[in-house]
């Protein structure tokens, strides 16, 4: 790559709280958000959720929103709109709200100047199971994103992923090639997620949701734990953020995607479209394993997924493994948001020189990497982040430490 995409700003919304330094805290403290359900209604009694501590009227309050706009925007606009304004403020980037309590400079940049790219799959279906049989105007994926960039003061243009549990991850790729195109020299991406009855019915029948706390990569691992959330990376050319005075948190210094198709739902024996994308992340980041200092697994707790992404890792890393751990454990599967909620935590370890711990795990599984469970503070230069959705449509990124 000719130049060097860097990450100016970071916002997320979890089962942790609101924003990156209450997410700090649980991390470093083994603070899980895993309880019972509070706020939504319709789902699987008795079932361990990762659900944002917050109800929509208090998310509404948060943001700005009207509370009358409470009830009918979807979870997912709410949660978006949280994380979107952290990471503009961190990048300086200005929306509708900072504008008009002053006169923009010629030097300010606003979102209404930038792209920005979202991902989700259940979109505004709450709102459609509060009124149904009628449809909500709000339910279709990209409906959810766009209202919360409208929200904000609008964008260049807005568009939405939907590539199940690795949209927001190839939300950011996607980002990520608009800058490398020369089109842009800088684009928000991400993604949200909210529960709902539908999602958490759909995962059910599968039988792939843990009734107790998910223990990903361990013997007795039983499924997965469902969450919700969002979270959102503001990427740009490092000559763009210098120029702008604005100091660069990390790289993204390589990505890869690929789709192995080998089933609808479950994933392949050999990971092989796990596999593939880290490979094309590594080579693309010019970078031999040795230099991955941590790996933010996908993780999920359900039996296949861990035993098929620790094949891929095995395949790529051999016997010399790095650390390794999935902090869905903290958050519960927040399936589309996933791949951008990790990449903050990334940034997050990055920042603060630790490798977040592996939460509930006991048992070995010959099948599986033994995961990092005590504590480790440790000097981080490259941290290799896995995203991996139905269909086998899989995705890698790499955040490296920034050097000026």
């Amino acid at each position: 790559m000719a130049f060097k995409i860097v990450i100016t700003g970071s916002g997320v919304v979890s089962a942790l709280g609101c924003g990156k330094a209450v997410s700090l805290d649980a991390l470093r403290s083994c603070r899980s958000g895993i309880a019972p359900v509070k706020y939504l209604k319709g789902g699987p009694e008795g079932l361990p959720v990762g659900e944002v501590p917050l109800s929509n009227e208090e998310m509404a309050a948060k943001a700005g929103v009207p509370l009358s706009k409470a009830a009918q925007w979807p979870r997912t606009t709410l949660m978006s709109i949280l994380a979107l304004q952290e990471a503009l403020s961190e990048a300086g980037i200005s929306s509708r709200e900072r504008l008009s309590s002053a006169k923009k400079s010629p030097e300010s940049l606003s979102l209404a100047d930038i792209p920005v790219i979202g991902g989700t799959t259940v979109g505004g279906m709450d709102v459609t199971e509060r009124i149904y049989p009628r449809v909500s105007a709000l339910h279709s994926c990209g409906a959810s994103t766009d209202l919360a960039v409208e929200f904000l003061g609008g964008a260049k243009f807005s568009t939405t992923l939907s590539t199940a549990c690795s949209s927001a991850t190839n939300a950011i790729i996607y980002g990520a090639n608009l800058i490398r195109s020369g089109k842009f020299q800088r684009v928000v991406c991400g993604g949200s997620e909210s529960l709902s009855a539908y999602h958490f019915h759909g995962f059910n029948s599968l039988m792939i949701l843990d009734k107790e706390p998910c223990r990903p990569f361990d013997a007795t691992r039983a499924g997965l734990n469902l969450g919700e959330g969002a979270a959102y990376l503001v990427l740009e050319t490092e000559e763009s953020a210098l120029r702008r005075g604005v100091k660069p948190i990390a790289v993204l210094s390589g990505w890869g995607n690929a789709c192995d198709a080998f089933h609808q739902t479950a994933s392949s024996p050999d990971g092989e479209g796990a596999f593939l994308a880290m490979k094309k992340a590594l080579e693309m980041a010019g970078l031999d394993v040795s230099a991955i200092d941590y790996i933010n697994a996908h993780g999920t707790g359900t039996p296949n997924n861990d035993a098929s992404e620790s094949a891929a890792i095995r395949r790529i890393f051999g016997d010399n493994l790095p650390p390794v751990s999935s902090t869905k454990s903290f958050t519960g599967h927040t399936t589309s948001a996933s791949g951008s909620i990790k990449a903050v935590f990334c940034l997050l370890a990055l920042e603060n020189g630790f490798v977040p711990r592996q939460l509930n795990w006991s048992a070995p599984d010959p099948s599986c990497i033994v995961p990092q469970t005590e504590p480790l503070e440790k000097d981080l230069r490259h941290i290799l982040c896995n995203a991996f959705g139905f269909g086998g449509n899989d995705s890698s990124i790499i955040l490296s430490a920034y050097d000026a």
